[in-house]
């Protein structure tokens, strides 16, 4: 902690924090995280979730010796999602101030951890998020099909959970205050790798504050992924467009009625229309040799106006949120 200042050091000395660390297969890395975890975090909760390696064993004897670490079996393997979640539901019930997600294959650098602390003990922020993108030469560090799948994600989930200033959205590298941890029913998140962006659509639903703070991708260290970058592509965006409408019903019809909503009605009517009339046109084209002129101006019009209408609800959205900013 030699970058911050003294009061910044005294307050996360002096706050009870925790460490989640959702882990699955990760004998190769997982006495490493924890000794590599830093003094000034109280309680390093592992959960093993239904490894099939000797992770647990390996667990069991760093817990004989080293009093901070917390194990939670799992009966059943529930996905990253839901081992962050056991953890959370610890956190939470030993009333931590701020509870910390590091990956269980050392993939998250502890020399980042205090610069997501601080906006939470400090400055009240609910949730602080780490950003590999914004880092330097991030896209040269970063493998190129998870670089820019992760870029496509991030512009999903700005549109889905109303946090327009984030990005990185699937950096697991976070830290959640004590009012969030307590708010959120963590046996409805979801549970595989979809988890973060779940959770930033939950966030913004009960008015929580977030904030994306760069850190250092890290990559090489051992870790092995079990991710397939098309299937979780497909798989997150469903997931995303199921959450967009859940927001929308719940934060802008049922807790307040906000015309947004109109706007992104009118928007998908418009757009509906205008692949009615640019199929029409196609099809009588390729049968015919020529484009009706009013079937081609009608698709011309309502794809014109869909847009509009996306940017118009969109920005709205923006401005709407501009107080969970931080």
């Amino acid at each position: 902690m030699k970058s911050l200042s003294s009061k910044d050091q005294s307050l996360i000395t002096k706050s009870k924090i925790a460490a989640v660390v959702p882990a699955h297969n990760e004998e190769k890395n997982i006495a490493m995280v924890i000794k590599t975890m830093p003094e000034y975090i109280d309680y390093i909760i592992i959960t093993n979730d239904l490894s099939s390696d000797k992770t647990s064993q390996i667990v069991q004897e760093i817990v004989k010796t080293n009093k901070r670490v917390v194990l939670i079996e799992h009966e059943e393997n529930q996905g990253v999602g839901g081992a962050i979640a056991s953890g959370y539901e610890w956190a939470r019930d030993n009333n931590v101030d701020a509870a910390v997600v590091m990956a269980g294959d050392g993939q998250m650098d502890p020399n980042d951890l205090p610069v997501l602390l601080i906006p939470v003990l400090s400055d009240g922020v609910n949730y602080v998020k780490g950003n590999r993108l914004l880092h330097p030469g991030s896209i040269e560090i970063i493998p190129k099909v998870r670089f820019w799948g992760n870029s496509m994600l991030s512009f999903l989930t700005k549109i889905a959970s109303g946090y327009w200033h984030i990005s990185d959205s699937q950096c697991g590298y976070t830290v959640i205050d004590k009012e969030a941890l307590k708010t959120i029913n963590w046996q409805k998140m979801y549970k595989r790798y979809g988890q973060p962006n779940d959770l930033l659509v939950t966030l913004n639903i009960n008015n929580f504050t977030v904030k994306d703070v760069s850190i250092k991708p890290v990559y090489n260290v051992g870790e092995v992924s079990g991710i397939k970058i098309k299937k979780v592509l497909f798989t997150i965006s469903r997931l995303l467009i199921k959450r967009f409408f859940d927001r929308l019903v719940t934060k802008y019809v049922i807790f307040d009625f906000h015309p947004l909503v109109l706007f992104y009605l009118v928007a998908f009517f418009l757009l509906a229309s205008s692949i009615f009339f640019f199929t029409r046109v196609t099809w009588i084209w390729i049968a015919d040799g020529y484009a009706p002129l009013m079937s081609s101006m009608a698709f011309m019009f309502m794809a014109t106006s869909s847009l509009q209408s996306f940017f118009f609800a969109m920005w709205m959205d923006m401005e709407a949120n501009k107080s969970l900013r931080r």
